[in-house]
């Protein structure tokens, strides 16, 4: 299969199926490609997140969403997938986003026994939580990802959209938020 490198919208559109903050329908709904191994991506996330919520006082609680989406560099980052697969299995436990809060401020502590830490620290069912990963229960799910990235041009985290078109500017809030605001323009 081929993709065309030069394509700057999304190839799949958000959807429930996503991991989701704020609501689907929102005027404006950023959807990032990361690596939880990623300096730049947990730098980007950040970003994101500060912006966010400056803009919250502006755009209100309803008009802001944000999706992520598993875009593991296993070449570079060799505790990427296995990190992916850990936030997809305490996401079935309802913990997606406090295990992806943990993986990015522990990025450099990815390998099995931290992530058994983490599951622990959350109060997810770690027998639960070994199966699933043992099994690779959520490999397919992050391979979509991956494919989906890969067809909306994405070579490499982080990638970041915003309703649906690529963010090739700056990664600085002052920048992040002047796209917000043109996008909900």
């Amino acid at each position: 299969m081929t993709y065309n490198r030069d394509n700057y919208s999304l190839f799949v559109l958000p959807s429930t199926q996503d991991h989701i903050q704020g609501v689907l329908n929102a005027a404006v709904v950023f959807v990032m490609y990361g690596d939880y191994e990623c300096f730049q991506s947990a730098n980007v996330y950040r970003l994101i997140k500060v912006a966010g919520q400056q803009l919250k006082v502006s755009f209100g609680e309803n008009n802001l969403g944000f999706i992520f989406r598993h875009f593991p560099q296993i070449q570079i980052h060799p505790h990427s997938q296995r990190a992916a697969q850990a936030a997809e299995a305490a996401a079935v436990q309802g913990q997606f986003w406090q295990m992806h809060e943990l993986l990015f401020i522990h990025q450099q502590e990815l390998e099995n026994g931290y992530l058994v830490e983490y599951a622990n620290r959350l109060g997810l069912d770690i027998s639960h939580f070994l199966q699933d990963l043992s099994r690779g229960t959520y490999v397919d799910r992050i391979n979509a990802d991956i494919e989906g990235g890969l067809r909306s041009g994405v070579e490499a985290a982080p990638a970041l959209f915003i309703n649906g078109i690529r963010y090739l500017d700056r990664w600085t809030v002052e920048q992040i938020m002047a796209a917000i605001v043109a996008a909900n323009d």
